[in-house]
């Protein structure tokens, strides 16, 4: 895919040097640009020869002298990787966008599974539609770190998981790209019966052995929704499965820190809620390698609330205002004891109401915040008592925009429901000061 330029930063480098919005980036230093991975590589100097094509066919060839070498060109592209993502060639038994159901929007059904996407914003990608080229560009330009789905270390059995015959093959990348000090974090999504169990400890030993350079093992339970007509017969954990797969990985860790200060492999959040055990204390997670992937998110969490209460000033309130918290059933508890920490703030003057949200839409088996849809939170909460606004973790929301999953917006919750909704990131510190400021403004 050509490289064309969709617009051209006023007096940017490229605007001096003739390069206008039409043209086509051809060659940097004489090395092609196919994605914005070779531009933002070969870009990285100081001097530089650009081959470009006018809009009118003519190819030129410029130098351009940077004052600093990471200086961006100026130029904007028709697409933001330059040509196509790629998608993911694999049909995993787990796969969560092959259990959604019809009629959602269709870039909800794109299956991601980029190398580049991994590097910009920190998406895990299989391995499984790389070739050897790739893997040595990767190495070449030093990307790093690279977060990689491994699901298990076994290639018979990755093969089956991901319906893939080459999805083994692919395991042999790691070592390629361990041996060249690339750093990696990995994940398993673990299914009861199939990759935990012994399968689950061979994969962490196996990925072990790669270390430093794999960082960390993220476990995360799977993920089923109602909607899984034709598809492998999977279950959910149960909670004795879930203690039983925390106890393997907290012995493999233990062992692990002992050896290098670290425990290196670590159960997702939603294990020890299903299992109805304690969410560790922070010192478990060593800084938190594995936060995307919900691997210690309530811990830091409540820290930082209880960090802002503390660092706040205590207030009473005229009069008793009532705010409301909306939230997947798995976070249903914690969330009530983050507000009962907020609360003593206001010398219990403030009250706010806690509402579990069952999900219908996907299934009950479906009990995280970020997969609540805005038909499930309205039909749960007309009539309720919200009081003077709603809360809604951020992660139910599509990335930059204010739509749920089933594209009901957030304008359309606060009319429905007649009450602001306020919309909170996961973060402590947001969350407390956010109900401090709400309160005021009551």
């Amino acid at each position: 895919m050509a490289a064309n330029i969709m617009c051209v930063e006023p007096g940017s480098y490229a605007e001096k040097h003739g390069i206008t919005s039409g043209c086509t980036l051809l060659k940097i230093n004489g090395r092609e640009i196919v994605d914005v991975l070779d531009y933002r590589f070969f870009m990285t100097e100081k001097n530089l020869k650009v081959a470009f094509k006018t809009p009118d066919g003519k190819i030129k060839l410029v130098k351009i002298e940077k004052e600093d070498e990471y200086d961006d060109l100026g130029i904007e592209f028709e697409t933001y990787l330059i040509d196509k993502q790629h998608s993911c060639k694999n049909k995993c038994i787990f796969c969560f966008i092959d259990q959604l159901p019809s009629g959602m929007r269709e870039s909800l059904y794109f299956k991601d599974d980029d190398s580049r996407m991994s590097f910009f914003y920190g998406n895990y990608i299989t391995l499984t539609n790389l070739t050897d080229a790739d893997i040595d560009r990767i190495i070449e330009m030093h990307i790093s770190p690279v977060n990689v789905s491994v699901h298990t270390m076994n290639p018979e059995l990755r093969c089956k998981m991901m319906n893939n015959r080459f999805a083994g093959e692919s395991l042999n990348y790691l070592k390629k790209l361990s041996d060249a000090g690339i750093k990696i974090n990995t994940q398993l999504v673990l299914c009861p019966g199939i990759n935990d169990g012994d399968e689950l400890i061979f994969s962490i030993n196996e990925l072990y052995k790669l270390y430093p350079s794999v960082q960390s093992v993220a476990c995360v339970p799977v993920g089923l929704t109602k909607h899984r007509e034709g598809l492998y017969e999977l279950e959910s954990y149960t909670r004795f499965k879930a203690k039983k797969v925390i106890e393997t990985i907290n012995t493999l860790a233990e062992k692990f820190k002992k050896e290098t200060g670290l425990r290196f492999c670590y159960a997702a959040d939603e294990f020890y809620l299903t299992a109805d055990l304690p969410i560790p204390e922070e010192d478990y997670y060593d800084g938190y390698p594995q936060l995307d992937n919900g691997v210690g998110l309530m811990r830091l969490f409540e820290t930082e609330v209880i960090d802002a209460v503390s660092n706040s000033i205590p207030m009473m309130l005229d009069e008793p205002v009532t705010l409301s918290i909306a939230t997947g059933k798995a976070a249903e508890a914690f969330m009530r004891r983050m507000a009962c920490t907020v609360r003593t703030l206001f010398n219990r003057t403030l009250n706010i109401n806690v509402y579990g949200i069952e999900n219908v839409y996907f299934g009950h088996n479906v009990t995280v915040s970020g997969l609540l849809t805005g038909e499930d939170i309205i039909r749960q909460l007309r009539g309720k008592d919200l009081g003077k606004a709603i809360f809604l973790p951020k992660s139910l929301l599509r990335s930059g925009e204010t739509v749920l999953l089933d594209d009901v917006s957030v304008e359309d919750i606060e009319r429905e429901l007649g009450v602001p909704v306020v919309v909170t990131d996961n973060d402590g510190y947001e969350f407390t000061e956010t109900i401090i400021k709400k309160v005021k403004e009551a």
